[in-house]
């Protein structure tokens, strides 16, 4: 008991020690998942995304608040392991990052911070250390980083597609073909900043916007394709043609299944049918993740159509 209580002064939930779950908000349930963890005095605490689902002022608060507790040296914690997708999360709090790569996954980079704290996201330093992480997660691994030309995102019919759907992939078309980044490189850091993007969203629409050759991403930076930039410009019925065509030509899982119908006599076939193909090459799980992001894109380059409720594809109005 003297633990616990200790542990919840230390969090800072003092007067909370009898209260209800559903007395607590979203921050002080989190406190209580710290002291959990402070109640067994480890030397090591491992932290999976502990902030991902709280708000930015919340999130804000309990990162300074774990920097307290770090450094008061109340506890016996020796190490903090964080694992985290947001980048100014990272350069924040850590002395060392470790930037993995993937298939396989493997460190690609260790990076030391060295910056005292309280840290100023403004500091010349920080946008450094902020940029290069957003570099070394846009340059393929073996690229050299500096002055390269970026290569064409080639896939084939088993690759995981990222989770972009067709309005957020217009939405940020938009937004780089507006005057003030129109023409020229865009920093990532930047265009996360003032559209209020974390990295679990901003990645997914980049990579899309690559893999469709709507845009270029190299060393932190993207810019538009002159595809991209007719696209940005089109209206809404030649914006589909476009992205149609991009589809066709980039996407091999998307040709595939329209080939498929083309060839069915009656022009239809059950989603089962595709998801079976892409099992071949990808989890179930993650053939399903595929198949929803090709037919929202399907559907709407208009290469053919989808029944929700049976599952059946077809290029009957499509």
């Amino acid at each position: 008991m003297e633990r616990a209580l200790k542990a919840i002064d230390i969090v800072g939930l003092d007067g909370f020690e009898s209260a209800y779950p559903k007395e607590l908000s979203g921050g002080m349930a989190q406190r209580v998942g710290f002291a959990r963890a402070l109640v067994v005095d480890p030397e090591v605490l491992l932290m999976d995304e502990p902030f991902s689902a709280l708000d930015v002022l919340t999130a804000d608060n309990l990162r300074n608040d774990l920097i307290d507790i770090w450094q008061s040296q109340k506890t016996n914690i020796k190490a903090i392991v964080l694992v985290t997708h947001n980048i100014e999360e990272a350069a924040l709090m850590a002395d060392r990052i470790f930037v993995f790569a993937n298939n396989p996954g493997f460190v690609r980079k260790i990076l030391q911070v060295g910056m005292p704290r309280p840290r100023n996201p403004q500091d010349f330093k920080f946008r450094e250390i902020v940029d290069q992480i957003y570099a070394l997660m846009t340059t393929p691994v073996g690229a050299r980083m500096p002055e390269i030309l970026p290569k064409a995102k080639i896939i084939d019919i088993g690759y995981r597609l990222p989770n972009a759907n067709v309005s957020k992939i217009t939405g940020f078309l938009e937004t780089l073909a507006s005057p003030e980044y129109a023409n020229k490189k865009v920093e990532l850091p930047e265009l996360a900043e003032a559209l209020h993007f974390e990295i679990d969203d901003l990645f997914p629409i980049t990579e899309a916007l690559e893999i469709l050759q709507l845009a270029r991403v190299s060393e932190g930076e993207i810019e538009l394709t002159e595809k991209g930039k007719l696209f940005a410009q089109a209206d809404i019925l030649s914006r589909k043609k476009l992205f149609s065509e991009q589809l066709m030509q980039f996407v091999p899982i998307a040709s595939y299944i329209r080939h498929y119908l083309d060839q069915e006599p009656d022009h239809e076939a059950m989603e089962t049918v595709f998801l079976k193909e892409l099992e071949k090459k990808l989890t179930k799980q993650a053939a399903e993740h595929v198949l929803t992001v090709i037919i929202d894109w399907g559907r709407y380059a208009e290469i053919f159509a989808y029944d929700y409720d049976t599952g059946m594809l077809s290029l009957e109005n499509p």
